[in-house]
């Protein structure tokens, strides 16, 4: 409903976990670390890849700033850069400064997946497709949309309860669309 409001390129589900993404990377800066050497460094910038299937492999575009981005123009730079790298015109510039990747395989109708790291960054999120599925609203049924997320984490880096933190915290800002 909230992508029927809106007026010229309508942002994709995707964009709204990359959204979702890089607002709770600003409230667990654990997830936006990385090591360098033998040391933990939290990221200052929110910096997320976007991974693009081509027929040749995956490549993964980053998208600068992300958490600063209102979700309509979040959703220009990643229509824009999934277009140059179909295009193959991806410079060595879109692809540095990544703190944390978000790849789907939901295109594909898989539900949920296990996303190989992106090293050096800490974590990567799985999306699974969107679907509609039955549950139970009080003595009712409704149906609703859902997705699979998948989060792989580097546990050098995070333990499985901050990571849980994080995703629970991605998980609320998609239950509220109309707060990205």
């Amino acid at each position: 409903a909230l992508r029927a409001s809106w007026e010229g390129a309508k942002p994709t589900y995707a964009d709204a976990v990359i959204r979702a993404v890089a607002l709770a990377l600003t409230e667990h800066p654990g997830v936006n670390s990385r090591i360098d050497g033998e040391s933990i460094v939290a990221l200052d910038d929110v910096n997320v890849g976007m991974a693009v299937a081509l027929d040749e492999g995956l490549v993964v575009p980053v998208i600068r700033n992300a958490d600063r981005l209102p979700l309509p123009e979040l959703a220009s730079v990643t229509a824009e850069l999934a277009g140059k790298a179909r295009e193959g015109a991806l410079g060595p510039d879109d692809y540095d400064g990544g703190t944390f990747t978000v790849t789907s395989l939901g295109g594909q109708g898989i539900d949920a997946f296990t996303p190989v790291l992106n090293l050096p960054e800490a974590a990567i999120l799985g999306v699974g497709r969107s679907r509609e599925v039955a549950v139970r609203d009080g003595d009712a049924v409704a149906w609703r949309q859902h997705m699979t997320l998948s989060l792989t984490i580097d546990h050098r880096l995070i333990d499985g309860y901050p990571g849980a933190l994080f995703l629970a915290d991605v998980v609320a800002r998609l239950e509220q669309p109309g707060e990205l």
